[in-house]
């Protein structure tokens, strides 16, 4: 098989591939092109990133660190990768991607001289099979009319017997002329034949097998182009594997179990011994009757040791309660970790699980901050027990040399006595810290209301609001509210004032739990009155803190469940209008929101019902309220039994009277003046009038 043999009437096919070959050299010097370019920036990367490293490394420890010590073996391999990857792409420059680029300009010339040669022939052959030919046969035709004519002239001749030597001489002529041109044309068709034959047999197959000749050498030439290329552009050349092997050997060196042994013989703390809390006695310098660890039983604090103990009983039984709910967590989390561990297939896989050991390691923490705190009860509930056992059925003595303030409590009446014993309980909740604080959570005595209420009840959270609207109400530091994301549909966002400026936080859901970046909590109530009542900051890095709700104006807001959904009206640019009813039976209009609506149009459909929110007038639709607790929004709006007033004028215009129309431009005058004084321009002012009662 060859060009020469199978290729002969497949002209332009050569053309078009010799165009797509020279188009993907092209593609394979661009590429080239970017691979030298990429090469280079990569290993110019990773000498600046080696070069910081240096930089960030002028502060050593004052041990050694095996962690360390291979860090920079790492990061010297890292340096020695730049410098081959730099070389690397000096050398693809030089040697194929230059070599390319004078092939491409070679096999352009090939394709030049090919078509130059294929023309040239073609056009001979042409030339001598088609154009000379016709022109000898267009002459063979006009003298063989000439030869017929002269015959016709001559037999005329003959017959009259006038001038018939002259005829016979013209009609000898012209037959000379056509014998003369047939010879020629035989031999010219002779020759066209042979030509012809030459053409097919040796000319073209000899320039096309020429052409396949150079075609497979410029195939050669590219394929040892790309070899070498494959060559430079390995990854797996010697001197890169070995300094890959240079930085595995030095990870595998890093050993966890000996690599604080140096820090810890550097930093070994030295024996203290710890100071024991004890009374401080200066305290009783200037009174007698107090003593030292001693619990005062007396007509004083009896009652108040009992409230106490009573407290100091609950405490203990409720931290006794989150203890052992804590200790089952620790056991739960300990048993996924483990069966986490032998689904690991990579070993860098353990980062997976240490989020996860991170917070196991924490609620180790709480579990022993809450023995600490069950300890602690225990002995005071102990003290307290023993106090009141050994004086139960007693009467409490009196304070000595306090008769006065005895006589003054005596006769308290017993509205004093109970707001003092109040006095007195509370203080004694203050003392007694409860393991919820200790939690992130409020004291025992707390009651935190708000947080039992749904989302959509709390008088912070403003359902759907764009985020421009939410930004105006945010005026003043700390001010904050939660409103529902319109990018993302679902989620919600912390909106917040914070050193002049608006903040928007996503409060995250992730295993049951909502959060910022700290403690998780299953209901964003409670995430919000965490940070509200503690003021723990959103995140560390922001450092916002929650100091003043923005309540939202209920005066406009409704639920979804207090609007009753009727027949359609009609369709909007936003959604669909419908008849529908409140709760109290009232008739009104509801504009619903598409929720596959784009952000802004979803804000330009709540702008309509913030602009009306300030319009009171007679002859202007009223807003009734505005349903964003959830999607989708709905704008509740005064109905109009009659319908727009336009379409009414339309369909009652043949039964309206002069006296009607001067008063319905009377009240539509009125509506509009009411617009402009409020500086609203309304480009459908009989859409937006309402100057009869029953329209």
């Amino acid at each position: 098989m060859g060009f020469g043999g199978d290729l002969k009437y497949s002209h332009d096919a050569l053309l078009k591939l010799q165009d797509w070959e020279l188009r993907l050299l092209e593609t394979v010097k661009k590429f080239m092109v970017m691979r030298v370019k990429s090469d280079k920036e990569y290993a110019s990367t990773l000498q600046n990133l080696c070069n910081q490293v240096d930089k960030e490394s002028a502060c050593q420890l004052d041990y050694i660190s095996n962690v360390s010590k291979s860090w920079l073996l790492v990061v010297q391999q890292t340096e020695q990768l730049s410098k081959i990857m730099k070389t690397h792409a000096e050398d693809l420059n030089s040697g194929p991607l230059h070599r390319l680029t004078m092939m491409i300009k070679d096999k352009q010339q090939v394709k030049k001289s090919f078509v130059g040669v294929h023309q040239q022939i073609e056009a001979e052959m042409y030339k001598v099979t088609k154009t000379e030919l016709e022109k000898l046969k267009s002459s063979y035709r006009q003298l063989i009319k000439e030869v017929n004519f002269a015959k016709e002239k001559y037999k005329e001749a003959v017959a009259k017997g006038k001038e018939t030597e002259k005829a016979k001489d013209r009609c000898e002529k012209a037959t000379m002329k056509l014998h003369m041109l047939h010879n020629q044309y035989v031999l010219a068709l002779k020759g066209a034949q042979l030509h012809q034959h030459q053409y097919y047999d040796t000319t073209l197959p000899l320039l096309l097998d020429s052409l396949q000749k150079m075609q497979e050498e410029m195939i050669k030439a590219l394929k040892g182009i790309l070899d070498e290329y494959s060559e430079i552009t390995s990854l797996v050349t010697e001197e890169i594997v070995n300094v890959h092997k240079e930085i595995q050997t030095s990870v595998e060196q890093i050993d966890p179990n000996s690599e604080y042994n140096d820090f810890i013989d550097t930093h070994r703390s030295s024996e203290v011994v710890e100071q024991e809390i004890e009374f401080d006695t200066s305290l009783l310098e200037e009174n007698e009757n107090l003593q030292a660890n001693e619990i005062m039983w007396n007509n004083l604090t009896a009652e108040s040791l009992q409230v106490m103990l009573k407290t100091v009983i609950e405490e203990l039984m409720q931290t006794q309660q989150t203890l052992l709910s804590k200790e089952e967590l620790v056991l739960e989390l300990e048993k996924k970790i483990e069966e986490s561990s032998k689904t690991c297939e990579k070993k860098s896989d353990i980062v997976l699980l240490l989020s996860q050991k991170q917070a196991l390691e924490e609620l180790k923490q709480t579990v022993q901050q809450l023995r600490c705190s069950e300890a602690k009860f225990a002995a005071q509930k102990e003290l307290l027990e023993q106090k009141v056992q050994e004086n139960d059925g007693k009467e409490p003595p009196p304070v000595v040399n306090y008769e006065e303030d005895a006589r003054s409590v005596t006769s308290m009446d017993k509205k004093d006595k109970v707001s003092r014993f109040d006095t007195i309980r509370h203080s004694i909740a203050g003392i007694i810290r409860s393991p919820k604080s200790m939690l992130g959570s409020s004291s025992f005595f707390d009651v935190i209301s708000t947080t039992e209420k749904p989302l959509a009840e709390q008088d912070w959270y403003h359902g759907a609001i764009p985020r421009i609207e939410a930004q105006e109400l945010l005026k003043q530091q700390g001010d904050f509210l939660v409103r529902e994301s319109h990018g993302k549909p679902g989620e919600y966002v912390l909106s917040v004032f914070s050193d002049g400026q608006r903040r928007h936080f996503i409060i995250q859901y992730a295993d049951n739990q909502y959060r910022f970046e700290g403690t998780g909590f299953p209901t964003i109530p409670q995430l919000i009155e965490h940070h509200y009542t503690t003021k723990q900051v959103i995140t560390k890095k922001s450092g916002v803190v929650l100091l003043n709700p923005v309540i939202k104006d209920k005066k406009w807001v409704l639920n979804h469940e207090d609007v009753t959904l009727g027949e359609l009206l009609g369709k909007g640019n936003f959604g669909e209008v419908y008849k529908g009813t409140l709760k109290d039976k009232t008739p009104v209009a509801i504009k619903t929101c598409k929720e596959d609506l784009p952000q802004e149009l979803k804000i330009k459909f709540l702008s309509e019902a913030r602009i009306l929110k300030q319009y009171d007038h007679p002859n202007i639709v009223k807003l009734i309220g505005v349903c964003t607790q959830r999607q989708p929004i709905y704008i509740v709006m005064e109905l109009v039994p009659g319908g727009d007033f336009l379409s009414f004028l339309r369909k009652k215009k043949d039964e309206l009277k002069t006296k009607q129309l001067v008063k319905f431009s009377l009240d539509a005058a009125s509506g509009m003046a009411y617009l402009e004084s409020k500086n609203c321009i309304h480009s459908s002012p009989l859409l937006m009038s309402k100057p009869l009662a029953d329209v």
